[in-house]
């Protein structure tokens, strides 16, 4: 079995160890195949994320010995594979891959389980999601996006990690581990700065952590900064998160069995 991952620059593992994928049009031709979920790629959407407005004349035979080499590679690597991975349809190529031989998929999948997890097993779902998150090794594809298709599928991958970052967070809040995770929460909230969720995490845990003032300063600032970029005003559940905080609101220092921003 061979072990594809995105999250972080293009690897695949075998049993025996890493392997590499030479060229730049080979790494895009198998992350558009991969980020392709199974679903066959027309040979003219495979051109465009791999050339761009470079394709060669011969745009259908340089495909083709792109594919073909992919096909000798992926073979090399598993002589016990019975049939190619890399098939030919009717509406384009295919890449066959398992949902647990892709590190993107096995990640979506597990925070679509957290989403639908009990409130009240938090301590499994900030476990489950600290493993997950640990898949990403960097940007997705290591930076190099290829063309259109894997820009989208790169930002598709990065809005459920900062989901998961999200649903993490507020497990942790929910086990009363404000302090261990304030760090974190500063730099989630610096790096995506109009991100409200992240801010609202942020100012319950400086306050659950005795810092109320730091708090509030978070929002006076969040809502500067929301203010001068985007010229509107924090969304009702930042406004209630700051309200709750002034009333020094019980909910806010719930314990695991409670659900996290109630006044949220």
């Amino acid at each position: 079995m061979l072990k594809f991952s995105i999250l972080g620059a293009l690897q695949v593992r075998t049993v025996s160890g890493p392997a590499e994928i030479c060229g730049d049009l080979q790494r895009t031709l198998v992350q558009t195949l991969l980020v392709s979920e199974g679903q066959p790629v027309s040979g003219e959407s495979l051109v465009e994320e791999m050339w761009g407005e470079a394709a060669p004349d011969n745009q259908a035979n340089a495909l083709q010995a792109h594919v073909s080499r992919l096909r000798r590679k992926l073979k090399a690597l598993e002589p016990g594979r019975p049939v190619s991975r890399v098939t030919i349809h009717p509406s384009g190529y295919r890449l066959t891959v398992d949902e647990d031989e892709v590190d993107a998929a096995e990640f979506v999948r597990t925070v679509r389980e957290a989403e639908s997890a009990s409130p009240y097993d938090a301590e499994g779902t900030a476990r489950m999601l600290g493993q997950a998150l640990a898949l990403w090794r960097g940007p997705v594809f290591g930076g190099f996006a290829g063309g259109t298709l894997c820009q989208l599928a790169g930002a598709r991958y990065e809005e459920y990690r900062m989901r998961a970052m999200e649903l993490r967070f507020d497990a942790e809040l929910r086990l009363g581990r404000h302090a261990a995770v304030l760090a974190e929460l500063a730099e989630a909230h610096t790096n995506h700065p109009l991100r409200e969720r992240f801010c609202e995490q942020l100012m319950v845990a400086l306050y659950c952590s005795g810092r109320q003032a730091d708090a509030l300063d978070v929002f006076r600032r969040m809502r500067r900064q929301l203010d001068d970029e985007l010229g509107i005003q924090p969304s009702p559940a930042l406004r209630r998160v700051e309200s709750a905080i002034l009333r020094h609101d019980p909910a806010l220092l719930g314990d695991a069995r409670s659900t996290l921003l109630q006044i949220a």
